[in-house]
């Protein structure tokens, strides 16, 4: 929950308590009874507190300082600090750490960790077959050579000669087909007469086996 302004008092200032009990969100506290929930409640620091003269000076008699010790608590004396400055990105940048430590450390790699696939990687392929290279070399050549016949034939066949020659072929082969139709009619036909005449028994090849 969120705290509200904290007034510590001391002995001589007690009835600042009685004053501040109406005041909504405002708490009070001695300075003898301090503690980190009341500076700090839920570990979060920055709380407005209010100290009156008498429980500021009382301080030193609870906490003491740097040069005396606490006379309400045996053997306790406020934490020195030890750095002088606590800018540490600038104690680590200085020349004078920098030049007292180590260099970094790189690592060499003296070889791949993974595998590589000649049929996919060139340069392995061409380290352990030195032919793979001019192979590649044919191979794009003759694949060169191929498209080109194939673009010149489909030229040559778009072309008026292609054409024409084209066209006589496609006579030839209807005359051919015609041809065949006129021959199986032919036959039909005398099939059928012979039929006709009566002369005809389908299935019997005795003149056959005659002649």
């Amino acid at each position: 929950m969120r705290k509200g302004p904290l007034i510590i008092y001391g002995d001589d200032s007690s009835n600042v308590k009685q004053a501040a009990r109406n005041l909504p969100g405002v708490d009070t506290c001695h300075v003898n009874r301090l503690n980190v929930l009341q500076l700090a409640p839920g570990g979060h620091l920055g709380r407005f507190v209010i100290f009156t003269k008498d429980a500021f000076t009382g301080l030193n008699a609870v906490f003491g300082s740097y040069k005396t010790g606490s006379t309400q608590k045996a053997g306790y004396a406020l934490n020195r600090t030890v750095m002088s400055c606590a800018d540490i990105s600038r104690i680590i940048n200085s020349d004078q750490v920098q030049s007292k430590l180590r260099e970094v450390r790189t690592n060499v790699v003296l070889h791949d960790k993974t595998k590589k696939n000649p049929l996919t990687n060139k340069a392995m392929m061409n380290k352990l077959n030195p032919f793979a290279k001019t192979k590649a070399a044919l191979v794009a050549k003759l694949d060169k050579e191929r498209h080109a016949k194939k673009a010149a034939a489909a030229k040559a066949k778009r072309s008026k000669a292609g054409k024409k020659d084209k066209a006589k072929r496609t006579s030839t082969w209807k005359g051919l087909q015609d041809g065949l139709k006129k021959s199986f009619k032919d036959a039909e036909d005398i099939i059928a007469e012979e039929e006709r005449q009566g002369n005809y028994v389908p299935g019997d090849t005795e003149e056959e086996d005659d002649e």
